[in-house]
């Protein structure tokens, strides 16, 4: 017979013992919630969710959250340890076929047996609405516990019928000190971990392989391994920082391009540069460049932002800026970084004004609420023929045959009065155009609005 720890009987899906051999990060996966490392918040004893797992009464959700923060790994506990038929699928590789499969399974075992089934679905934003319309009968009846798991933001990537009927859970990047002790205890496990062969961490060099992992578990218990796989076995005892060091490499960028933290980076980087932050703006700058974002895209955001967040109290920002995506296009990555950088540190310290952001917007509103108005007669286009015995053109006021070039004349209709949309700042160049605009209303007798 083969190893019966191979196959479960009863629950196919649930986790086995990890064989000998296997990556230390796949070995070290807890068993139990008291083994679990991080996400102190939502598992906390007595906690909402930590209840639910130890009375068995589980409701459909949806874990999201970085790489590595325990997603699947708290799936897999809870496999191990709900009565319930639990039944994993992967988003890459299943289809509607394979779920409907589960469904009827779910069902037979609710009809015959009276067992409820847990289905988790790993990365669970990967299926597309038709295969997440599957799922929402079955929840929806309670045929199915839905477990989903996602490192995206859900509400970009599930429907929302279904987020409606899931708890969600966010699950944070584990912490410096999470990740010591995730570390430490695989050093001194012997029979999952690194214990009894050879080789030992001190609290620095585990703070080191803490640091490079980025919030990580998987990350950093693969440092881990290869840390002591590089260690030579004279070295027996203490393994050098230089050989941490060398396993680390470089410290891992987790960044999907439409992913969550691509909204999030774009976020921090247009709102660092906002709030005149240059280092913080090329910081956010270098975490999209190395994760592999379009400079292109990168640097059509700067050019909404010039005029969004800038605009007349600096007009030179919007040339540097369109400067800057025309250089990308000349030169490419990954010289262009630097002209990202350059541009991205003029937009940080200009001077800010959303005036014209602010104009538009209030237009529009006008518009949408109101409807399109026609010209005032003497606006409209008189040269055709008929315009004059329309009364087109008639009345017009010509600008520069009045001193200033400025002449006391309707240009809005009649019925909309004296509205004003462009209210500019004082601060840099908008101050000087904000003068102008004062004068030039006092000539044509309009008054400045009130706000």
């Amino acid at each position: 017979m083969g190893d019966p720890n191979l196959f479960n009987l009863q629950n196919p899906d649930v986790p086995q013992a990890p064989r000998e051999g296997a990556p230390l990060a796949h070995r070290m996966r807890p068993t139990t919630l008291d083994e679990f490392v991080g996400q102190n918040e939502i598992l906390a004893p007595g906690s909402a969710l930590r209840r639910a797992i130890e009375a068995d009464r589980l409701p459909s959700m949806i874990f999201f959250g970085p790489p590595g923060s325990g997603k699947t790994s708290l799936a897999m506990i809870i496999a191990t340890q709900t009565k319930a038929n639990f039944r994993q699928v992967s988003a890459v590789s299943s289809g509607v076929a394979d779920l409907r499969k589960v469904f009827a399974e779910a069902e037979d075992e609710r009809s015959y047996r009276g067992r409820g089934t847990i289905l988790f679905v790993d990365e669970i934003h990967r299926f597309s609405k038709a295969q997440q319309d599957a799922l929402l009968p079955v929840v929806e009846n309670g045929a199915v516990t839905l477990i989903g798991a996602t490192t995206e933001n859900p509400y970009f990537e599930v429907i929302g019928p279904l987020i409606s009927r899931c708890e969600l859970y966010e699950f944070q990047p584990l912490t410096i000190p999470d990740l010591v002790k995730l570390a430490g205890d695989a050093v001194h496990n012997r029979d999952r971990g690194l214990g009894g062969a050879g080789h030992e961490f001190d609290e620095p060099g585990l703070e080191a392989i803490a640091r490079a992992s980025g919030g990580d578990a998987r990350a950093a218990l693969i440092i881990l391994e290869t840390a002591a796989e590089l260690a030579p076995d004279e070295h027996k005892g203490i393994v050098p920082l230089a050989i941490i060091e060398e396993a680390i490499h470089r410290k891992p960028v987790f960044y999907q391009k439409g992913g969550d933290l691509h909204y999030d980076a774009i976020s921090a980087f247009i709102k660092s540069m906002r709030g005149s932050d240059p280092d913080a703006a090329i910081y956010w700058l270098a975490v999209m460049l190395t994760g592999g974002e379009d400079p292109k895209y990168i640097a059509r955001r700067m050019i909404i932002f010039a005029s969004e967040d800038i605009g007349n109290a600096d007009p030179q920002a919007l040339t540097i800026a369109t400067s800057v995506s025309r250089a990308i296009e000349f030169v490419g990555l990954p010289e262009c970084q630097i002209n990202l950088s350059q541009g991205v540190a003029y937009l940080a310290l200009a001077p800010k004004s959303n005036a014209s952001y602010r104009a538009v917007s209030k237009a529009m509103k006008d518009v949408e609420e109101e409807g399109t108005r026609r010209p005032p007669k003497p606006l409209r286009g008189s040269s055709y023929p008929g315009a004059k015995k329309l009364e087109h053109g008639v009345g017009y006021e010509y600008p520069h045959s009045f001193p200033g070039a400025v002449v006391d004349q309707d240009y809005l209709p009649p019925e909309m009065g004296k509205r004003s949309y462009y209210q500019p700042a004082q601060r840099g160049f908008e101050k000087e155009l904000a003068r102008r605009l004062k004068e030039l209303r006092k000539v044509a007798g309009r008054k400045d609005p009130e706000n």
